[in-house]
């Protein structure tokens, strides 16, 4: 299995391989999204270490089942070879209905098929109010006329 763009990365297909990334992501199904992942891929995110794709999609389904309305965007922040670095800011909602905006910073690894093979997430959450979400596009992909990271300030 492949998954291209392949490194080396370039802006470009460090951009393309960005938003094919944060298109998953906003798919909300965490069987699509570990399919872009190395059967064996190591994961830190926060304070969890996950390995391999089935911990990877149980890890979303929990994740997804508490983060209600998610919304993400992501925008490449540096690249070198099978490298990228990310920062994303994605809004939710918890079942109390309470929104967040979560920030972060993710480093990818690449193998040369273009999978995944390490992820590093470093994440905050900020507690907003309804009324300072900037993401109102419907669940699912962000339109692409939708204004980026940078656009929106964040």
């Amino acid at each position: 299995m492949s998954r291209p763009p392949f490194p080396p990365f370039t802006a470009g297909t460090a951009a393309q391989k960005a938003r094919m990334a944060e298109d998953a992501w906003n798919s909300r199904d965490p069987e699509r999204v570990a399919q872009a992942y190395t059967p064996d891929s190591i994961w830190r995110n926060r304070a969890e270490f996950i390995r391999g794709r089935e911990e990877i999609a149980a890890f979303l389904r929990r994740k997804w089942a508490r983060e209600l309305e998610y919304r993400l965007i992501k925008e490449v922040w540096a690249h070198r070879d099978d490298r990228i670095a990310v920062r994303f800011a994605y809004e939710w909602r918890d079942d109390s209905g309470q929104w967040f905006r979560s920030y972060g910073n993710e480093n990818w690894e690449f193998d040369e098929a273009g999978l995944m093979r390490h992820r590093l997430a470093s994440i905050n959450d900020l507690p907003i109010a309804e009324a300072e979400r900037k993401y109102h596009w419907p669940l699912g992909r962000r339109p692409d006329d939708h204004p980026s990271l940078s656009d929106l300030g964040l």
